[in-house]
């Protein structure tokens, strides 16, 4: 079969996807540089109650947990933390947090009530009665902040049209590991850049769970964290429904800490391949034109076809430049870094690969269990799961 027709083809996106890492480089030092909304220093701070579902004992999760705990923020704090089983190993870590911190106000709920697919909106839900205070900042377990993180979200939350606050990431190495290095990687120079290009050009609106912080009125105007019960991509949902009331959600000019904790290609595999399954349901046309980000797998594949010639290397060693410039900016306007940079091509053929994948089907694996994703990214568990089992709230 002649195949000597495929490689300029290939070629096309390839370009394009250097142009996109160097545009997606100056949009990222201009968000970085954007203004940055204040609290008054004569203005009282609204009451905040941070919620944080757990599941098990994730690596560094007390060092997580713990950076929560020390914020420099001069209103009412209370941290509900929630888990669904009485023998959850998170539960020792939250004990050592309240010995840890006796001045601020921690609750622990447990409760193994199921309500829908989603587990952790299950637990959410399960956490609501628990929430004593106006402001409410979701927060995932693996999340590391600086203890201005909570001033900043809520005077993103104050500022006028505001009706709801959403927070970039970077990748944390847990460990020196190489795969917990590559899975910082696809967050640091795929995701980051991603969402800053989409977002400077209007062509998303994201919500994550790395942080959602919105008022106890906005929650209940949106139905509370039922309406959500059986979504994959909850954030998002959240994200939209907020929007719905009218405002917009806010993302500050600065990123908070991903912990990646993957010591194994197959946990590596199965959360990407759950991610780029989440943002092909979300958003299916931008996700398959995102494409165009796989700039050097692309060339590379081109350069092993019949006939390429010496233009398929050369593109494909300039998209590697190019993510390096990437990598560099990113590192600067965030103050994130250094990448290895060795590391990238792998990265880069690791991400082509999961996204090529995704399309195949949509069974995803998540916190242990198997779900299918249907077209509107509903999740079905495999095997089934009981809805709103009934069991004690301790």
């Amino acid at each position: 079969m002649d195949l000597t027709w495929l490689s300029p083809i290939l070629l096309v996106p390839a370009v394009a996807g250097c142009l996109y890492a160097l545009t997606a480089a100056l949009l990222a030092g201009r968000f970085a540089a954007g203004a940055v909304p204040r609290l008054g220093t004569d203005e009282g701070r609204p009451s905040v109650t941070i919620l944080k579902p757990l599941c098990g004992l994730e690596p560094n999760l007390y060092g997580n947990l713990e950076t929560f705990c020390r914020q420099d923020y001069a209103g009412p704090v209370q941290i509900v933390f929630g888990v669904q089983s009485a023998g959850d190993p998170a539960i020792g870590i939250v004990r050592r947090l309240e010995a840890a911190f006796p001045r601020l106000r921690i609750d622990l709920v447990i409760d193994a009530r199921q309500h829908g697919s989603n587990r952790k909106v299950s637990n959410l839900i399960n956490m609501s009665d628990a929430v004593a205070h106006d402001v409410i900042v979701l927060a995932d377990s693996d999340m590391v902040v600086h203890a201005d993180y909570l001033e900043r979200v809520v005077a993103e939350l104050s500022a006028p049209g505001v009706s709801g606050v959403t927070c970039l990431y970077h990748g944390v190495p847990a460990n020196r590991g190489v795969f917990a290095q590559l899975s910082a990687l696809a967050i640091d120079v795929q995701f980051l850049p991603n969402v800053v290009m989409g977002t400077a050009l209007g062509l998303a609106k994201p919500c994550f769970g790395s942080t959602i912080a919105l008022t106890a009125r906005s929650l209940a105007e949106i139905g509370g964290f039922r309406t959500f019960k059986d979504d994959l991509a909850d954030d998002y949902a959240i994200g939209e429904a907020l929007r719905g009331l009218g405002g917009r959600v806010a993302i500050p000019n600065f990123t908070i800490g991903h912990t990646c904790v993957d010591t194994e290609l197959s946990g590596l595999w199965s959360h990407e391949l759950r991610w780029n399954r989440t943002i092909r349901n979300v958003d299916p046309a931008g996700y398959a034109g995102s494409i165009v980000t796989h700039a050097f797998p692309l060339a590379l594949i081109a350069s092993l076809l019949p006939g390429a010639g010496l233009a398929a290397l050369t593109v494909a060693a300039l998209a590697l430049a190019c993510r390096i410039v990437l990598s560099m900016r990113l590192e600067r306007a965030f103050g994130i870094g250094p990448h290895p940079y060795w590391l990238l091509p792998i990265r880069d053929i690791l991400s082509f690969a999961s996204f090529s994948w995704s399309f195949v089907s949509g069974a995803v694996t998540w916190k242990g269990h198997d779900y299918r994703v249907v077209a509107d990214g509903t999740l079905i568990p495999e095997g089934g799961l009981s809805q709103d089992a009934e069991a004690p709230t301790i």
